[in-house]
This record gives C-alpha cells, sequence and structure tokens, in this order.
C-alpha cells in the first residue's frame, strides 16, 4: 500500500498531454492552446470616444466651459469627414471614431444645444470641468498593436479567450482535445437509477456520480453502464473502455471472491502501476496503463462505495485528467478553516471527513459532519468541502486550523 504522494508521482510518470488539433475557436471553451496567438488589427483600430457627446479640442475647454460651432454627427461604424478646428465640435456616440484635430470628448449630460436658425447643426454649449487631452477617449492600438502576442500556448480557453480570438480574426485554434473518458460500474447487486432494487441489490449511484465529475472537470464522459461479476461481459465492456483516453471502473478492485477487475484487466494487456492506496475512504484503488489503438491510454479502478469512488476520482483522477487536457499535473487544492468544535479522529489511514465550511468577518469556520462511512452518499449532499485528517488517535480543539479540500 502507498501513499497518495506516491501514487501521485507514479501517476504523473504515466499521463502524456494529448495531441492537439484544429477546432472551431467556439467549440474550444475548456480546452487548453496548442499555439500562441498574435492580433491582425490594432484595437481599436483609431482613436474612439468613450462616451455619448461632442469631441472636442481640449484647449478650447481650459476653463471647463465653452460654446462651438457642431460640424458634423458621427455614429459607431461611421467615420467622420470634418476635421476639428478652434470653436468646432463634433456630435459622437460611443465607439466612435475621433475626427482630426479632436484630443478629447464630453459627455452629452454636461451639454445642451442651441439651435441654428440657418438650419446648421447648432452651436453646444459645454459648462463642465476644465478638459485635458485625452479626457473620455482611447487611443488607437490602446489595447493590443497588430501583431502582437494576445494568447500564450498553455492557456485555458475560457469565454473571454473565444472573445480575443475572434477580435483577432482567428476563426479556427490549435488546442489541446479534452479527454474522453469512459465510465464502467460493476457488481451484480448494481441496477440502474430507474430500476426500483429488489432485495440485495442497489441502484448505480457511481455511474453518474463520476460521470458528473469527469464532466465538471471539462473532460466528454462515456457511460458505459453496468457490467456484472462474470468475467466475459466484464471483458467486453472493459474492451469497450479502452478505446477511450481514460477508463474509470467502479467496484470489483478489492480482494474479494467476485473482485474480477485487476484479473481481468491483465488479460487484457493492461499493466498495473499500483493497486491500494493509504486513504479512507478510497483504499482499494487501482491505477494501470494500456497501449492500443495507437497512444497509452489510463486506467483506474475506484472502489465501489461511492464516497470512496468520489474521493479518489478527486485526488488522483482530477489531476491526470489536468495533464491530458495540456494543464499542469498537479494535486486537488487545499485551503484552511478553523473547527467549529472539538473533534477526534482514530484512523490508520489519512481521511477526507465531510463537512460544511461558512466563511466568516473572522475567517473561514469548518463543521464536520455526522457520517456513517463511505457508502454514506446522503450526507456528502450536505457537505461542501473534506476535512483532511492525519492518520493516527488525534483530539483536535475547537478553533483549530485543520486542512481541506473543496467539494
Amino acid at each position: 500500500m502507498i501513499t497518495i504522494d506516491e501514487a501521485l508521482r507514479l501517476i504523473q510518470q504515466h499521463t502524456m498531454v494529448k495531441t492537439a488539433i484544429d477546432v472551431a475557436a467556439i467549440e474550444s471553451l475548456g480546452m487548453t492552446l496548442a499555439e500562441d496567438v498574435a492580433s491582425d488589427v490594432d484595437s481599436p483600430p483609431y482613436d474612439k470616444a468613450l462616451v455619448d457627446g461632442y469631441a472636442v479640442d481640449a484647449a478650447d475647454l481650459k476653463s471647463g466651459s465653452a460654446r462651438l460651432k457642431i460640424v458634423e454627427e458621427v455614429t459607431a461604424g461611421r467615420m467622420p469627414t470634418q476635421p476639428i478646428g478652434p470653436g468646432l465640435a463634433t456630435r459622437i456616440m460611443t465607439g466612435a471614431p475621433l475626427p482630426k484635430g479632436c484630443d478629447a470628448a464630453v459627455m452629452v449630460e454636461t451639454t445642451h444645444v442651441e439651435p441654428d436658425p440657418d438650419g446648421g447643426l447648432g452651436r453646444v454649449i459645454i459648462r463642465g470641468k476644465p478638459m485635458v487631452p485625452g479626457n473620455n477617449v482611447m487611443p488607437r492600438a490602446q489595447a493590443m498593436r497588430r501583431g502582437q502576442k494576445v494568447l500564450s500556448v498553455g492557456s485555458r480557453i475560457r469565454p473571454v479567450e473565444i472573445g480575443v480570438l475572434a477580435e483577432v480574426g482567428r476563426g479556427h485554434v490549435k488546442a489541446i482535445a479534452q479527454p474522453r473518458v469512459a465510465v464502467l460500474s460493476t457488481g451484480d447487486e448494481v441496477v440502474p437509477a430507474e430500476t426500483t432494487p429488489k432485495a440485495a441489490q442497489i441502484r448505480n449511484s457511481n455511474g453518474p456520480l463520476l460521470a458528473s465529475l469527469v464532466a465538471a472537470r471539462g473532460a466528454t464522459p462515456i457511460e458505459l453502464g453496468i457490467a456484472p461479476d462474470e468475467p466475459e461481459p466484464l471483458r467486453t465492456a472493459i474492451r469497450r473502455g479502452l478505446e477511450a483516453d481514460l477508463l474509470i471502473l467502479s467496484g470489483g478492485v478489492s480482494a474479494g471472491v467476485l473482485d474480477l477487475v485487476p484479473k481481468v484487466l491483465d488479460e487484457l494487456g493492461v499493466r498495473e502501476v499500483f493497486h491500494k492506496v493509504k486513504l479512507k475512504p478510497g483504499k482499494p484503488v487501482w491505477f494501470g496503463t494500456f497501449s492500443g489503438n495507437g497512444s497509452d491510454k489510463l486506467v483506474f479502478g475506484l472502489p465501489g462505495n461511492p464516497v470512496g469512488a468520489l474521493v479518489a476520482g478527486m485526488l488522483l483522477v482530477r489531476p491526470a485528467l489536468l495533464r491530458m487536457a495540456g494543464q499542469p499535473f498537479a494535486p486537488t487544492p487545499t485551503f484552511h478553516a478553523a473547527l467549529t468544535k472539538a473533534f477526534q479522529h482514530k484512523g490508520q489511514r489519512p481521511t477526507y471527513h465531510p463537512a460544511v465550511v461558512r466563511r466568516e468577518e473572522n475567517g473561514a469556520r469548518v463543521e464536520p459532519l455526522p457520517w456513517h462511512g463511505s457508502a454514506d452518499l446522503f450526507t456528502l449532499s450536505r457537505a461542501n468541502a473534506f476535512i483532511h485528517f492525519p492518520a493516527g488517535q488525534l483530539t483536535f480543539k475547537e478553533g483549530e486550523r485543520v486542512e481541506l479540500i473543496e467539494l
């Protein structure tokens, strides 16, 4: 039995980044950029107004007041045709290009217009603060310059990156494909969620739970349903799972008579890397690799109890999914909070205990929940974190700070 740190080291050694693909930018959400991206334009492409109002020469408004002749109206999407000189102004809308001779813009709220009896655009009366060049304008290329690198290889693509790709004319981009993850539950006692269990049967909570964990990480889950504790059907289901980039099995990895998963995996050419980790819940976890279909695949055998499957998935599978998707391989982030009450812990393995964290004015406080073990998924539905208790017989005082991972 190895430690969590040893397990993570071994998983990292066997986890490779997936190949980059050319993908439509709009479909790249959650992926990792596999190339640097440069702008093909200046942004903004011209000096532009940041307010609705009047484009002016700041020299006319050193006192904050002026009476200026309106020579033109420029809306967004239209280029000005009349330059600005002393005593002149252009009515302008937010985002519109500034005319030549203009270096500031006045907000419409500080103005009113005198009509022109000869049918012109009139004169604008301005009453406000003194103006200086640059007020309410954005110079050309202030945000980014043509040829400037705007996105770097390794960046995770969020909605804002998709917007930037569109702004610089990139309809397609090279990105790391998200892993395809097959999820297979095993056990004669396991039935689909929509089935009413008979005596000695339980519903398949692990399949949807683990598929959701995979999807939350941005990977693509492939649910394979349930395989019974029989060698041939189990072998057939595992073969299907090995077509994916990563296969997660739940159940059948302990030491019972019908725990067939390790034996069948070995028969199919999956090489065991480790089996059993010093972890509670989640001790029986199995990890191996498979070379087939032109690429190396990862295989995780997780416990049949749902909380153990979830903890092992969060601690061990999640970092592998990050790495496969082009992100750094990193342990699950931790934080600290003060216990709301004294707590006694006893166990030979590091334990992850369901808890509720509340962030208060004086810092985060955490309350351990009454918990009935690795089959108690309902208690987990009321938790938002796991407390990490080290191995041993330990007493924690009220207010003592403990390490947590967010649920």
